[in-house]
């Protein structure tokens, strides 16, 4: 089998975390000749290091303001936190090619969305609602991306040649992140409702009785390994999913509809995000009564 050609594009990050690092290390050889990336941390003095060696070992170009890290750049995938999403767009007027594609990766809502593509739209560039619809581990560049907006063809067309997995669901800004914002009320309200569920039946110590309970009303779901994981992206990723759920709540003020579940959900992965470290070895009760020793 012939490798991949390589894509002659210059692409650029803003923000360059856990998704950015999957997208550049997913490309392996097909990744473009020159990545270059601009993170807030790179001014933070304790994250600093951390972040220049992140930017070594992918073999990216990192530098210290956004203005170097976009020039030149022919695509930027913006993957900042959901409440810094519309700061970056702000600070990329500056710097931004004309028709650059800005890919707005950032789980937002969608007005949220529409905000950030004035910015860009009126410094030339051509701004496209992106969705990360899953983990990007262990799938990397490969995670499900939904695109929309007046330029989603021109992004399903570069996401291709880095054999992405892009697909255009409409032609407006904000389809792609109000398809996102809607699914995460599910996804993130069980992970916390999962949460509240079994600390408390640990608490009680009942948790034996409790999932034997819901294995037998949903056979089809693993309940002592959903609740593991689940508290493990809690554990791990809380603050940027409570992110996400605030701007959960924003798009349902947006719909008129009541948010007071979304906000309670974002309690919670606040609450519980960092208490103590999630390792793989850890069984369900091990990080029950972690969290549970330092709430």
């Amino acid at each position: 089998m012939s490798k991949p050609k390589k894509t002659s594009r210059q692409i650029a990050f803003v923000g360059f975390g856990e998704a950015a690092q999957a997208f550049v290390s997913g490309w392996g050889d097909n990744k473009p000749d020159m990545v270059s990336a601009f993170d807030i941390k790179s001014n933070d003095h304790i994250n600093r290091d951390d972040l220049l060696n992140s930017y070594t070992r992918h073999g990216v170009a990192g530098q210290d303001d956004i203005i170097a890290a976009l020039r030149g750049a022919d695509a930027v995938f913006s993957l900042v936190t959901a409440d810094q999403a519309e700061v970056a767009a702000r600070a990329a007027v500056s710097a931004i090619g004309n028709g650059t594609l800005w890919l707005d990766c950032n789980s937002c809502s969608p007005e949220t969305k529409r905000r950030a593509a004035q910015h860009i739209t009126k410094a030339g560039g051509r701004y496209v609602d992106v969705a990360v619809m899953a983990p990007v581990h262990p799938k990397q560049h490969k995670v499900p991306l939904l695109l929309s907006g007046a330029c989603a063809q021109d992004a399903a067309h570069l996401l291709a040649g880095l054999e992405m997995n892009g697909t255009v669901v409409g032609d407006q800004i904000g389809d792609a992140s109000a398809i996102k914002m809607l699914r995460s009320i599910m996804i993130k309200g069980m992970e916390a409702l999962s949460a509240e569920c079994l600390l408390a039946a640990r608490k009680a110590g009942v948790e034996v009785q409790v999932i034997a309970s819901l294995n037998a009303s949903n056979p089809q779901i693993n309940w002592e390994a959903q609740g593991a994981y689940n508290l493990e992206r809690m554990l791990s990723h809380g603050t940027r999913r409570a992110a996400e759920m605030r701007e959960v709540c924003a798009t349902l003020s947006e719909l008129g509809l009541d948010n007071s579940l979304s906000a309670a959900t974002a309690q919670w992965q606040d609450r519980i995000a960092g208490l103590t470290r999630a390792t793989s070895d850890q069984s369900l009760n091990e990080r029950l009564d972690r969290v549970l020793d330092n709430l």
